[in-house]
């Protein structure tokens, strides 16, 4: 029996040992880890919301986790498709596009919202004082979108106006990106476009929401504007968060750790996780590409009438 016991004790002992090995051999590999966000904001609003989700990631993987704010939404997928960045923040549409054009990345988790889901709207504002009502009203108008990659800024706005019968590039007088969500929002309150496509997750929860608890948002004579100041004229189908996703090259255990990490932040750094989405989150959920195929579908559709117009 004593005997049985020493060769089970002995087992573990070099299952910990081999565990332990291997993840030191991936340290010396990864002595550094870059992890990249799309700039969904203008930067400085993007670094102090995920600085605190680095540290934390940093202490719990055990390397260093340094932030890379990119300047658009196509440098986290090339940085990734470089092997230079190991995590990234995408928006579904970037994501999808990085899986379409054969980048090598595993989605791991996303955010669940307050509201119990873990997705959100594409929308279009214009201003409460303004004299359009519907999207018809706004044919020959400006209009003001985020990135060519952005989900709610570009892809669905496009895709499921169409639907509707708007053709974007047609319908609207003059579209242009804004290069930020906050950028657009600015756009609109200052009254260089007329509309303007943003993401919204709740009446509660929103970049527009966010940015006038800021009082980030002001019109062009200085007025700082409320949400009443807003109305939304188009709201898409519903669609899934953005994914934290991994290199599909690092090591299984090193993607294990990340996610374990991100999963357990909620309750490990409940500050850090708040950051992110100002407290309006419940928790990270586990996610896999097959919760992206509308999304790349859609991409495709998108590419699809390009190529036609």
């Amino acid at each position: 029996m004593l005997h049985r016991r020493a060769l089970i004790g002995a087992a573990v002992a070099s299952f910990a040992l081999a565990g332990a090995a291997q993840a030191q051999s991936w340290k010396g590999k990864y002595p550094e880890l870059t992890f990249a966000v799309i700039p969904a904001e203008n930067a400085s609003g993007t670094v102090d919301r995920f600085t605190p989700i680095a540290e934390y990631l940093s202490k719990e993987i055990g390397v260093p986790v340094k932030l890379r704010v990119v300047n658009d939404y196509a440098a986290v997928i090339e940085g990734q498709r470089a092997g230079n960045i190991h995590i990234g923040f995408y928006g579904p549409a970037s994501f999808s596009r990085a899986v379409i054009t054969g980048v090598k990345t595993e989605p791991l988790v996303n955010q669940r919202h307050d509201t119990g889901v873990n997705g959100y709207y594409s929308v279009i504002y214009v201003r409460a004082d303004s004299p359009y009502k519907s999207i018809d009203d706004l044919k020959g108008k400006n209009l003001a979108l985020v990135d060519p990659n952005s989900t709610s800024g570009n892809q669905a706005p496009r895709f499921f106006l169409k639907k509707a019968g708007y053709d974007v590039d047609k319908f609207f007088g003059k579209t242009f990106f804004a290069g930020s969500h906050e950028n657009a929002v600015l756009a609109l309150a200052q009254g260089t476009a007329d509309a303007a496509a943003n993401f919204w997750n709740s009446e509660n929860d929103s970049n527009l929401t966010r940015m006038i608890t800021k009082g980030l948002v002001k019109s062009a004579d200085g007025k700082t504007l409320a949400k009443d100041d807003f109305r939304i004229v188009f709201k898409s189908d519903f669609l899934p968060e953005g994914p934290f996703a991994v290199l599909a090259s690092l090591p299984d255990d090193l993607k294990a750790a990340i996610q374990t990490a991100l999963l357990e932040a909620p309750k490990k750094d409940k500050p850090a996780f708040d950051k992110l989405s100002d407290g309006k989150d419940q928790e990270f959920v586990r996610t896999s590409l097959k919760d992206y195929q509308p999304i790349i579908e859609m991409i495709r559709a998108n590419d699809e009438e390009r190529k036609r117009s």
